[in-house]
């Protein structure tokens, strides 16, 4: 996943303003206690996503993959006083201790956290999203991609995390996951309703902006 010069990886995180208190330690815990803690979007990449929600304000952002809350809780940040954050997961083993981690963060008046089938609670939403983070399973990224789009608001902004995938994607003989990235970045970057930038942070973030 570290494609970039650990040097230089350090150099731009001691660069970047910190993250906080509670998200030091859900970094810290996920890694002590929790399986994948890679899945983690940590400390950079946090506050790129916090960056980007204060840039746009959202007031409804869609979250598709919570883990342990890292990223949801970053999001949150730049939220506008009357938004609300839908947050999808599946492992159900992880809930109550994102719920606490949201109650800390002071955000779960804020928060629509719900267990199942992405692909299945998705089109039950009425939502309309300005920001919209991908961060589930790899071979569904494209459906996800579908099942958003019409419900974006113009203007608003799609993130899918890890498309890059450790590099992989320029291998020669590309594994399952990395063809459905493949196929994912090959598909909205060929998509004339949304205008997009891939950008090589951490395992890669494609940045992709509803015309």
């Amino acid at each position: 996943m570290d494609i970039l010069d650990e040097k230089l990886v350090a150099y731009s995180e001691d660069h970047t303003s910190p993250e906080s208190e509670l998200l030091k330690r859900i970094n810290r815990e996920t890694h002590l206690s929790v399986l994948m803690p890679r899945m983690l979007s940590g400390h950079l990449q946090g506050r790129v996503l916090s960056m980007i929600s204060k840039m746009i304000q959202p007031k409804c952002i869609l979250e598709i993959g919570t883990y342990t809350g890292y990223s949801a809780i970053c999001m949150a940040e730049g939220l506008a006083p009357d938004g609300k954050l839908i947050t999808l997961d599946i492992n159900e083993e992880l809930e109550s201790r994102v719920r606490g981690y949201f109650r800390e963060a002071g955000i779960e008046s804020h928060v629509d956290y719900r267990i199942g089938d992405a692909r299945e609670i998705i089109p039950t939403l009425t939502d309309r999203f300005d920001l919209v983070f991908i961060d589930a399973d790899k071979s569904s990224y494209g459906l996800y991609f579908d099942l958003v789009i019409d419900n974006m608001n113009p203007g608003g902004f799609i993130l899918a995390d890890n498309v890059l995938w450790s590099g992989k994607v320029v291998s020669d003989k590309p594994d399952k996951d990395t063809s459905a990235i493949l196929e994912f970045n090959k598909k909205v970057n060929e998509d004339t309703r949304v205008e997009n930038v891939l950008m090589p942070i951490r395992d890669g973030i494609m940045v992709l902006r509803k015309k």
